[in-house]
């Protein structure tokens, strides 16, 4: 007898690869914000595969690159050592919406994108310090993995590598015991004083994600960005903003989430939406400091492969002509009213945050803790509603609630009605 998609799992796959609901769902087929099972049970996906598809499942004019190129039997694989017109397009409409002249590094990961910042940042400042946030995800290799803020992702007999953490910008847990009126970004400044007092001053970069991701989408004030940028300017090191999730106008003003702050980063990593699904991750960096790497050969076996950059150049397009950014703030406003409202009606929401469609639901418990058992009831609810959310931060109690950039109002109007029945 053969053996279940789920069965098969458990005896083949590594048991460190986790899955959601308590009854699992196996997608077998998409559509825009739309999903089915095996069972033909269709399901709005507000959670975007995982923070990855923004111009939708399945679009029409992607369907129609990818088919072109198969039907024209353009080759796969050609690696970055050959000439291909994909890989190049993509750097230049990518880089249109970088503030100054940049160059593109392609890879295939979020994890890959972080590794080659970092190593850019420490090969431009000749010093090997990159310091990040507490709460904060950035991969799932070694290098990476040293930088989360999380001990949920830490392995006993991991290597260390030279990273630092700071305090996080989590100001409905505020590690200072601030309220937004009382706040003096203490958070910011922490830069500051933990380079005064736990390193030798020499400082490499600084990692920051937009709004945190795995973190549960903690939302930092927008002048945090500055504050944090200043100190690490004044330190000699290089600001890399973390826009695997927060990137391709995610968040309903920029394409690149750290301008909503008004800032420069010198280096932006990119990976989920920026190819709809595709295994895609980039590095855009400020001309003089890409050039840090040069004097060395850096190389990637897929980064940059034919059908992975014919999709990126597709999803780039997309985003433009359809004016997905605006479309994020747009119902990204109606989803945060929606919370908010339901926030004063019902006790087990303790905080709402984000922006555009990167939002978060802090479930709690009657004494303000953490509620990761309600959280998980919720997620389940949902999904028996056929509504997909997914969840984060350290204790696994926020809803996270990224659906594709595509979404219309009449979703959003199903979305708010079975997420209200859910909970």
């Amino acid at each position: 007898m053969e053996l279940s998609t789920l069965e098969k799992r458990k005896q083949y796959i590594y048991s460190s690869k986790k899955i959601y609901f308590t009854k699992p769902v196996e997608i077998v087929k998409a559509s825009g914000c739309r999903v089915w099972d095996t069972e033909n049970n269709d399901y709005l996906d507000a959670i975007g595969g995982i923070v990855t598809i923004s111009v939708g499942h399945n679009h029409p004019r992607i369907k129609k690159v990818v088919q072109g190129l198969l039907d024209a039997d353009h080759p796969q694989h050609v690696s970055s050592l050959f000439l291909s017109p994909f890989m190049p397009e993509a750097a230049r409409l990518l880089s249109k919406n970088f503030k100054g002249d940049s160059r593109v590094y392609f890879v295939n990961s979020g994890s890959e994108a972080n590794e080659v910042a970092c190593l850019t940042a420490r090969e431009y400042t000749g010093k090997k310090l990159i310091i990040s946030l507490r709460h904060g995800y950035h991969g799932g290799t070694n290098a990476t993995l040293n930088l989360c803020g999380h001990g949920t992702w830490k392995y006993q007999h991991q290597p260390h590598s030279d990273v630092g953490h700071i305090e996080a910008p989590y100001c409905y847990r505020c590690p200072f015991g601030k309220s937004p009126n009382s706040c003096s970004l203490e958070c910011a400044t922490d830069l500051d004083k933990f380079i005064q007092t736990c390193t030798s001053g020499d400082v490499a970069g600084v990692i920051v994600e937009p709004i945190q991701g795995v973190g549960g989408f903690i939302t930092p004030p927008l002048e945090y960005y500055k504050k944090v940028y200043e100190i690490i300017k004044d330190h000699g090191g290089l600001y890399i903003s973390d826009e695997v999730q927060t990137g391709v106008g995610r968040l309903g003003k920029n394409f690149f989430g750290a301008y909503d702050g008004q800032i420069e980063p010198d280096i932006f990593t990119m990976a989920k939406g920026l190819g709809n699904g595709v295994p895609v991750g980039a590095v855009i960096a400020k001309k003089e400091v890409s050039e840090a790497i040069k004097h060395k050969t850096h190389f990637n076996t897929f980064g940059g492969d034919p059908f992975q950059m014919a999709q990126v150049c597709e999803v780039l397009r997309i985003i433009e002509d359809e004016k997905l950014i605006l479309n994020a703030h747009r119902q990204g406003e109606k989803l945060i009213s929606f919370f908010n409202q339901l926030k004063n009606e019902i006790k087990c929401i303790g905080d709402v945050r984000g922006r555009g469609l990167l939002l978060g639901v802090e479930i709690i418990k009657s004494n303000n803790d953490f509620d990761p058992q309600k959280c998980d009831e919720i997620l389940n609810r949902c999904k028996d509603n056929g509504l997909l959310l997914g969840k984060g931060v350290l204790k696994g109690n926020v809803l996270r609630i990224a659906p594709p950039l595509t979404i219309s109002d009449i979703e959003v109007d199903e979305f708010m009605e079975k997420f209200r029945a859910s909970i």
